[in-house]
């Protein structure tokens, strides 16, 4: 009995943190977009804080998702928020050779481990 109740206490957490939002950000010249999967965050928190950027003078949509979509050129699995105990995926969508500073970004700054999908 334990273990049923600990498997599902287990799926339920597991489903609370199962979120994500697609940021997606234009300004005249550059367009972003990037995908935030939550791992340890607080759902209301991720919703009402790191799914919300503000944008000087940019264009900002934000759509959630229960998953990150496909076809993004690299992840940061497992991201350590700065100054903050919680963890994220980030999944990148547009230009691949901006790996190239978001791999180092994402290793050193983040803690977290790069990945090509």
């Amino acid at each position: 009995m334990r273990s049923l109740c600990f498997l599902l206490f287990f799926g339920v957490a597991g489903q609370v943190w199962a979120e994500g939002c697609v940021i997606h950000s234009q300004d005249e010249r550059i367009e972003v977009k990037v995908c935030q999967q939550n791992r340890t965050i607080p759902a209301e928190l991720f919703r009402s804080g790191f799914c919300q950027p503000q944008l000087k003078d940019q264009k900002v949509e934000v759509a959630f998702v229960d998953q990150c979509p496909t076809g993004a050129f690299g992840i940061c699995r497992n991201a350590q928020v700065s100054n903050m105990p919680y963890r994220q995926d980030i999944h990148y969508y547009g230009v691949a050779s901006d790996a190239r500073f978001l791999q180092p970004a994402c290793e050193q700054t983040s803690d977290g481990e790069w990945i090509i999908e």
